[in-house]
């Protein structure tokens, strides 16, 4: 089982020394989040919440994630960057590709690009984004930016999106992983068509129930090699319930490994600590060099 930080609702200038003892101590990402902006006002129930209230409190910051992941990626070496989702319908797909693109050749290849449709109707029509057709043009701009980051010429046609033959540069090295994140059963397909999955929090149950559906998913869509599902669990607390998930088709844990020793409020001192304590506890052990 591998673990990745999460780095949301964190004071921006907690970032890069959680980034670099991560990176020192094994963990295998670190997430970042997405939204332009915080409105106060909002019709748009939040999904992951029973009562549909934002998770957050008034004021978190939310940085920029492609700018964050520059910035992180420029003082580490080893760990990877994932986003926790990117709302790429909310943007031009070009930009997108290239954005992505210039943090992967800058990074040394260690991004992954998490891609949700979005649930915030206000947020798409304040950036002049179509929410209704939010998935499509998801599903279409994944395959346009796949043809931007290949090396040469390209062009594409789609609904939405058209190129006439071009390149976009700099070109990726390697491939860039592409997880899809979100509950639903159009969700969970279209995570199966890619490379992996990024959940939310759920119980252990819960967990091992939607692997296995998205390794059937998987299985009919003629899919195959390897496949990340990266979530966190709710009440999973021991080695031995990750490696329950593990055995279930669980790869990843995000977490934020503080909150076990120290509470969900703690200084920047005692983030560190508990992300020493973590490693030591779950057997991270000193990052390869």
């Amino acid at each position: 089982m591998r673990f990745s930080i999460v780095t949301a609702f964190q004071p921006v200038d907690h970032l890069i020394p959680i980034a670099r003892r991560a990176d020192e101590l094994g963990y295998h990402a670190l997430s970042v989040p997405d939204h332009v902006v915080d409105l106060e006002t909002l019709e748009t129930p939040y999904p992951y919440t029973e009562d549909g209230s934002r998770r957050w409190e008034v004021g978190a910051d939310w940085p920029d994630p492609w700018v964050l992941i520059g910035a992180l990626a420029a003082v580490t070496t080893r760990v990877r960057f994932f986003t926790s989702v990117y709302v790429a319908a909310m943007r031009n797909p070009f930009q997108v590709a290239k954005t992505v693109g210039t943090a992967a050749v800058l990074s040394g290849d260690r991004v992954s690009l998490g891609v949700g449709i979005g649930w915030c109707r206000e947020e798409f029509e304040l950036l002049g984004a179509d929410f209704r057709t939010r998935g499509r043009r998801t599903d279409e701009a994944i395959a346009l930016m796949r043809a931007l980051w290949e090396p040469g010429w390209t062009e594409f046609e789609g609904e939405f999106y058209s190129a006439p033959r071009l390149q976009m540069n700099p070109t990726p090295s390697a491939r860039i992983p592409i997880y899809i994140g979100g509950l639903s059963d159009i969700a969970f397909r279209r995570a199966a068509r890619h490379d992996g999955w990024v959940g939310d929090i759920y119980p252990l149950a819960e967990t091992i129930a939607h692997s296995r559906r998205l390794h059937e998913l998987r299985e009919e869509a003629g899919q195959s090699g390897p496949f990340e599902i990266i979530t966190s669990i709710s009440d999973a607390f021991l080695p031995e319930q990750f490696e329950e998930a593990a055995a279930a088709g669980v790869t990843e844990i995000w977490t934020m490994p503080w909150a076990y020793y120290h509470g969900l409020d703690a200084t920047l001192d005692q983030k560190l600590d508990g992300l020493e304590r973590f490693a030591a506890d779950y057997g991270l052990g000193p990052a390869p060099r």
